[in-house]
């Protein structure tokens, strides 16, 4: 099931988009006692992030309510200005009680396939004896190119069909990166998109709209098997639909 939430300007989005994600998380510890969800790196979530942080924090969890998890990580220190990490701790995780959440952030280490390895390790320790990881939750973003995660055009990681994380040198970017594979995101129970920005219309019609090719556009990859697909959307992103 596909959901498209469309929102006049970035600050609304961040504030649906946040209401929904809070919501889903509280439900879903009320349901389980834990909640383990995948962030995003990318400039579009921290708005969002912000808004999640507040409302998480007063929603009276319990300790260890929260795992957190990310989807794809740059091969930089975790206090670079280009993690993905230090984006969710300024944004989000500095909100919240430290005893509210573990927090399990991806690290390269000195070799990008020992440290994707490493990080699949902590996942099956997460997801005992589960063919693939089931996260609860599960946010990406989009680039202007299709990307999603760190699953760029062409990339040999779209037709991953074995391991939950691997990694892959971004010859255009000249630098590693480590990623969840498509079946390991597409085994969560919701998964969430946020867009804004005229940049990223033509790639949310393509992905959205066009013929399926996701070795053109990888986000089309994101199917979830038994769940489901929201997309956020500011109208500037959405005014190509």
């Amino acid at each position: 099931m596909t959901q498209i939430h469309r929102f006049p300007d970035p600050e609304s989005l961040a504030i649906g988009a946040a209401a929904f994600l809070g919501q889903a998380i509280v439900d879903r510890v009320a349901e389980a006692g834990i909640a383990h969800v995948v962030l995003a790196g990318g400039s579009t979530p921290r708005l969002t992030y912000q808004r999640l942080g507040s409302q998480l924090a007063g929603a009276g969890l319990a300790d260890g309510s929260l795992a957190f998890y990310w989807g794809d990580e740059r091969c930089v220190p975790l206090d670079d200005p280009a993690s993905n990490f230090r984006l969710a701790q300024e944004a989000l995780l500095t909100a919240l009680p430290a005893d509210l959440f573990e927090a399990y952030p991806m690290e390269c280490g000195q070799r990008p396939e020992a440290g994707a390895a490493a990080y699949q390790e902590k996942l099956r320790q997460a997801f005992p004896a589960a063919e693939w990881p089931r996260f609860d939750l599960v946010i990406l973003g989009l680039g202007s190119d299709g990307h999603t995660a760190s699953l760029f055009p062409g990339s040999p990681l779209l037709e991953e069909i074995k391991r939950w994380v691997a990694a892959a040198h971004i010859d255009e970017l000249a630098g590693w990166r480590l990623s969840l594979t498509p079946p390991a995101i597409n085994a969560a129970r919701t998964v969430a998109f946020l867009v804004q920005g005229s940049g990223k219309a033509g790639a949310v019609r393509s992905v959205m709209r066009g013929e399926h090719d996701p070795a053109r556009w990888p986000a089309q990859i994101v199917e979830p098997v038994e769940g489901e697909l929201h997309w956020f959307l500011d109208e500037a992103a959405a005014v190509r639909l």
